[in-house]
């Protein structure tokens, strides 16, 4: 993404070509993440950059923004309505009385950006059917003083057992303070399915691991455990989109890790290891590509799972 026209440092608006698309970005300079001052442009050149392998995990997808218009120090807002002042070639998908963004190309990645939405969080259904989930999602949450490692130790107990039911699964980073599953599934599988393997999963762990895991939402229990949040396997939850900034002091990324990359880091206890920027996530696609390619198109069919 190059300016068009670029007026000097600190000039309000730009023109931009993206994809073919003529925009209008503003405020290039302004400063979203104090802390580091990472400024409004270069969080647009990120996700210029970053499209061609984020676009495919949001396409056909019903899109919550997370919109920092003062950044992440500021006053922040979630809209699931996409704006009526969006460009005539932007499409919205319905579900119920709202009218969804729908990204599926690189520009509107860009414009979303260009309205200070830091997050992008998708639904777990895509178009044709939103009703039908393409991966089964496990949230992973520790309750202090219980981090990204204990939650990378939970992540791989819960590989372990997918493994036993014959399902791959991958793993990423929240951007936050957790990590995330993903189950792939792309087989036309139904919520009423997903949900109860979720929390069935949840609570055999928890019922293993006691001391280790927790698979309800009650703050109390969950000091020195990691929840595994289940509930995210509904048409309506959305949960945050791998490559998708995030609002904390540093600009972290929702960043897809390898198994290899959780085992090491747990062995060599560094919970750094587990935390990446924007500019180290373009560099890990450049070097690496996108970890996560095959929740795309992986089948995979849920089996039966007794509670027991």
């Amino acid at each position: 993404m190059t300016p068009a026209g670029a007026g000097t440092r600190g000039a309000k608006a730009n023109r931009v070509e993206v994809g073919g698309h003529q925009l209008e970005v503003s405020n290039l300079d302004k400063v979203l993440w104090p802390a580091t001052g990472t400024t409004r442009g270069e969080m647009l050149s990120y996700y210029a950059r970053i499209a061609a392998v984020l676009v495919p995990h949001l396409a056909g997808r019903a899109i919550t923004l997370k919109r920092f218009p003062d950044g992440v120090d500021g006053v922040s807002f979630f809209e699931k309505n996409c704006p009526s002042y969006k460009p005539s070639w932007m499409h919205t998908v319905k579900m119920g009385d709202v009218d969804y963004c729908l990204v599926e190309e690189p520009a509107t990645v860009v414009w979303l950006a260009n309205l200070a939405a830091i997050e992008l969080h998708p639904t777990l259904g895509a178009k044709p059917d939103l009703s039908s989930p393409t991966t089964v999602v496990f949230d992973l949450d520790p309750g202090p003083p219980a981090d990204v490692l204990t939650c990378a130790r939970v992540a791989l107990l819960i590989r372990d057992l997918l493994a036993q039911l014959h399902l791959q699964s991958w793993a990423k980073t929240s951007g936050s303070k957790g990590l995330q599953l993903y189950v792939p599934l792309n087989s036309g599988a139904t919520y009423d399915r997903s949900a109860p393997f979720a929390k069935a999963v949840a609570q055999l762990l928890e019922k293993r691991h006691p001391d280790l895991v927790v698979s309800y939402q009650q703050r109390a229990a969950r000091e020195r455990r990691v929840l595994i949040d289940w509930s995210q396997n509904t048409e309506s939850k959305t949960t945050v989109g791998v490559y998708s900034l995030r609002a904390r002091p540093e600009p972290t990324v929702s960043t897809p890790v390898t198994w290899d990359e959780l085992d090491d880091a747990v062995s060599a206890p560094e919970p750094g290891r587990l935390s990446f920027e924007w500019k180290e996530v373009l560099d890990r696609v450049e070097r690496h590509g996108d970890l996560m390619a095959e929740v795309l198109t992986l089948e995979q069919e849920l089996p039966a799972l007794a509670a027991s």
